[in-house]
């Protein structure tokens, strides 16, 4: 049982709702719907009604020919025609006609109810579609860094999928409860006392069903956050098979994703057992009801208190009566799993923001001066980041942060840009706090340079134009042109319509980067944060790039991660972090002046590098 529940624990957003809420949520999707719904109500009524006066005419007709068997049946051995009486002849006409006409009706508000649902719930999971979908697009980025993308992406494609199962079984509930209703009444004005044997099933069923409520609930659950799981590893694995077959670590894969596979077998089997259980018990309690009926009407008929055609009705009403009441015992083991997956949907909906801004003023055009007063900030409570840390940034200022992993450079970053909420303190722009801004607006005016580009399937203008969308194919082609001169464009086979894959496929790291800083370019935005462009390239691609930097950075405040002697050397001020605290800041020479940890890091990691940048010079060599 360990094995099989390893890992299945609920994520940190999860929360518990009540059945109460779940159908209160549910229900407030459909009140748009509310007129298509009462059609579809009054379908499902009528549809019942001509499912109850079928059997009804089937007895009355089987009584009928009964009572005409023994008079019109010497009248045959006679040589004399059958049915003669044209009374007689216009009672079984009805009733057939009556039979035609209910069969054919039912067919038809089933078909039209059907139709309807179909129609109205697709409706209705797009709409929560569309609300899951923008809850993962409001969330912070703190939850996609403590979330497997793999899961989220399960909560928005199968789990709202199974909530529209949820709504088609209520449907087919409200059917089927109606006309186990009606039958039951039929019975009774037929014959109050065999009605009762054939209903004496009835609590047995239900008791029986609702037992299965609790564990049914749970290993629905369960089977829902071993899909996501299943979900994630695929996905991490597909997204790193490039890695995977670099160092041949195929089997490694495998033998990862084998132990989940396992697991979601032994779920999925403790699930399908569960589920499958409750049927063979339900028969063979609507087995024994069908026995009591053939045993008492038998008896019922043969001493002449009910007739055959009626006795009839209640053999064949005890099968149509049994599906449903099946149907409405089994349904709630059934509507657990929707349940269960619109828990999730819900969760993924209902999450709190991290990030919370306390106004939502427009932003202003801003200058780009930036202040950091006593800010305190940590991603785990109890480990901080950072403690009463200050800083000014003047605007227009380029500034390189210069550090060990784990100063603090990109928790900076990640603080102005509002991805992350800090604890203490005040961080503003232009002297206005940034969590009194509106957080769209403000994001707009801020240029982000990641160290490894992402670019979408599309053309090479798309990505370009994602900043801007409503730019103009003259801007467009001004800003990649902006960007090292513009002669990385000759070499791409269709300029500005060269088509990229998923994740920028086509071109090289050093040409999806140009394409970045072209974005950004053409999004001209106040401020600039530079997680290093060129931390992972060749010495010529790095000078390309570093010119285009040139341009992204010229007249605008200018945060950069560091990780390039090219680029650290072209700050207005370089500041050197350690745990979280400014230890050293200044120019590249005045800090190789002091002799301190600036100077022990360029002489461990930065001097050796191939070339130095020398703003308005280009590239020069290194002396060894």
């Amino acid at each position: 049982m360990g094995f099989v529940m390893d890992g299945l624990a609920a994520e940190a957003y999860d929360r518990s709702y009540s059945d109460r809420q779940l159908l209160a949520r549910i229900l407030a999707y459909f009140k748009p719907v509310g007129r298509t719904m009462a059609v579809v109500a009054l379908m499902v009524v009528l549809n019942s009604l001509m499912d109850t006066v079928l059997p009804i005419m089937i007895s009355r007709g089987v009584d009928a020919l009964g009572a005409l068997a023994p008079s019109e049946a010497a009248r045959g051995a006679a040589g004399a025609p059958l049915l003669r009486d044209p009374a007689q002849q216009r009672g079984i006409g009805l009733i057939v006609a009556a039979i035609l006409v209910s069969g054919v009706a039912s067919w038809s508000f089933n078909f039209l109810r059907q139709w309807l649902t179909a129609r109205t719930v697709g409706d209705v999971v797009l709409e929560l579609r569309r609300d899951a979908f923008d809850a993962v697009m409001a969330r912070d980025m703190s939850f996609y860094d403590e979330n497997p993308s793999g899961k989220i992406v399960s909560r928005v494609t199968s789990d709202t999928q199974d909530f529209a199962n949820v709504v088609t079984l209520t449907l087919n509930l409200l059917s089927q409860a109606l006309l186990v209703l009606l039958i039951a009444g039929a019975l009774v004005w037929v014959n109050p006392g065999l009605a009762l044997w054939a209903l004496a099933m009835a609590p047995a069923v239900f008791v029986l069903a609702l037992s299965f409520r609790r564990i049914a609930r749970r290993v629905t659950r369960d089977a829902r956050r071993i899909l996501a799981t299943v979900n994630s590893n695929v996905q991490e694995s597909i997204a790193g098979i490039r890695v995977a077959k670099g160092f041949r670590q195929e089997a490694a894969v495998y033998a990862a994703f084998d132990p989940i596979n396992r697991q979601a077998y032994a779920i999925n089997l403790r699930q399908g057992l569960v589920f499958s259980s409750i049927f063979p018990l339900l028969g063979l309690l609507t087995g024994l009801g069908t026995v009591l009926v053939l045993w008492k009407g038998g008896q019922a008929t043969l001493a002449g208190e009910v007739s055959a055609g009626e006795w009839y009705l209640f053999v064949q009403a005890i099968g149509i009566f049994a599906f449903p009441l099946t149907g409405i015992a089994s349904f709630w083991s059934q509507f657990q799993q929707g349940l269960s997956a619109s828990e999730r949907v819900f969760a993924l909906i209902d999450a709190e923001p991290r990030v919370v801004q306390n106004d939502q003023r427009p932003t202003p055009e801003l200058a780009g001066r930036i202040d950091f007063e006593a800010v305190d900030f940590a991603y785990v409570p109890g480990e901080p980041v950072l403690a009463g840390f200050s800083l000014s940034i003047a605007a227009g200022e380029t500034v390189a942060l210069v550090g060990h992993t784990g100063a603090g450079k990109s928790s900076l970053t990640k603080l102005i840009t509002r991805f992350y909420e800090f604890q203490g303190g005040r961080i503003a722009i232009d002297g206005q706090d940034i969590r009194s801004l509106d957080l769209p607006s403000y994001r707009r005016q801020l240029g982000i340079v990641p160290q490894t580009p992402l670019l979408f399937t599309g053309s090479l203008a798309d990505n370009i134009r994602y900043a801007r969308p409503e730019a103009s194919d003259e801007a467009v082609l001004a800003a990649a042109r902006g960007i090292a001169g513009g002669d990385w464009l000759e070499g791409l086979p269709q300029g500005l319509d060269t088509p990229i894959g998923e994740g920028g496929r086509g071109l090289s790291t050093g040409q999806r980067q140009l394409v970045v800083l072209a974005r950004v370019l053409l999004q001209d935005p106040a401020v600039v944060i530079l997680d290093e462009a060129t931390a992972s390239i060749d010495p010529l691609t790095e000078a390309r790039i570093q010119e285009g930097l040139d341009a992204v950075l010229a007249e605008r405040t200018a945060i950069i991660v560091a990780h390039r002697l090219s680029t650290i050397v072209g700050a207005d001020r370089i500041i050197v972090l350690e745990q979280g605290r400014i230890i050293e800041e200044g120019s590249h020479a005045q800090l190789l002046a002091a002799g301190g940890h600036y100077a022990e890091l360029y002489n461990t990691f930065f001097r050796h590098q191939t070339a130095d940048y020398v703003p308005g010079s280009g590239f020069v060599a290194v002396s060894r």
